[in-house]
């Protein structure tokens, strides 16, 4: 298949997508279109059908198709300029040494995960040859079915300072991704955190959208409690949070009524969550600084033992 539209960047960037689900496929299929070449590393019953017909992009607006190259190797990183992380944080390492021969010196690695470490995790890894860059994703994304996803709503980056910054701002920009650059985007990080522990785990347990959950009885003070605890680790961690933080909690019921938690839809569907790194992230850290949180203990907990019962 041909491109959907031709390049009008003067050096377009290529790109690979290290774990190419909802969101990797998304701001991959955006790039694409505007004459980047991106290449999707994936399981294999995804690859398929792009390989044959384009990925299937769904929004509000439009329904197409874009040509990308596809590979389940993670071989198929090497001439990258820039890989796109979106792997589960579960397989942040794995992942990292799975690439980590085949990338290129200076190739930038920004990490479009959950969770506020994966960066440091993959420096583990990498080291200093490859740049490992923190990055806020602000989409809701998923796959409606192999070689399909589907954008609800969004579709911002806040990516940490790094040597190629600048290039990914402006190719990002001109793909129609609102890319900025943050020194501070740990605090952003945090943020989505704290987002992603107010809802992820009650939408997974109850199999019920952010709307109808701050619609019940009880919810929004169980809410105020993860927050509550989330802030508090925040700032023995040394994190500057804004005003804002409690605005964004709740704007995402508002913002978002429909909308099922990635655990939620990990949970139904017997797969592994990232509540260890998300609620579990919280309560490690509280455990570190001397912070008790046991409402995020208690998600973490509940979330994992209906895992454990799904799979036996």
């Amino acid at each position: 298949m041909q491109d959907s539209v031709l390049n009008t960047q003067d050096k377009p960037l290529t790109i690979a997508v290290m774990g190419a689900g909802a969101v990797g496929c998304y701001f991959g299929a955006l790039l694409a279109r505007a004459g980047n070449r991106v290449t999707l590393i994936g399981r294999e019953s995804h690859m398929q059908p792009i390989a044959a017909q384009g990925l299937r992009l769904q929004t509000a607006s439009e329904d197409s198709f874009i040509s990308m190259h596809t590979s389940t190797h993670a071989s198929a990183v090497a001439g990258a300029d820039v890989v796109l992380l979106c792997v589960k944080s579960t397989d942040t390492e794995a992942s990292a040494e799975q690439i980590k021969p085949h990338l290129a010196a200076g190739t930038v690695v920004l990490c479009l995960q959950n969770g506020v470490d994966n960066d440091e995790r993959t420096r583990s890894v990498l080291g200093e040859r490859n740049p490992a860059a923190a990055v806020a994703v602000y989409v809701a994304t998923g796959m409606e079915a192999p070689g399909h996803v589907r954008h609800f709503g969004r579709g911002e980056l806040v990516i940490a300072p790094n040597p190629k910054a600048a290039e990914i701002v402006k190719t990002f920009g001109a793909a129609g991704i609102a890319t900025t650059v943050s020194p501070d985007v740990r605090a952003e990080l945090w943020q989505k955190l704290i987002i992603n522990c107010s809802y992820n785990a009650l939408s997974a347990l109850t199999q019920q959208p952010y709307g109808w959950l701050v619609e019940q009885a009880g919810v929004n003070s169980v809410i105020a409690d993860i927050v509550a605890e989330c802030k508090s680790v925040a700032a023995a961690d040394g994190l500057v949070l804004g005003a804002s933080v409690d605005a964004a909690v709740q704007a995402i019921a508002q913002t978002m009524p429909g909308q099922l938690s990635s655990t939620a839809r990990d949970v139904a569907r017997g797969k592994p969550s990232e509540i260890d790194h998300l609620n579990g992230y919280v309560v490690r850290r509280g455990q570190a600084l001397g912070i008790a949180t046991p409402a995020n203990r208690l998600l973490q907990v509940l979330v994992n033992m209906v895992q454990i019962g799904k799979s036996q």
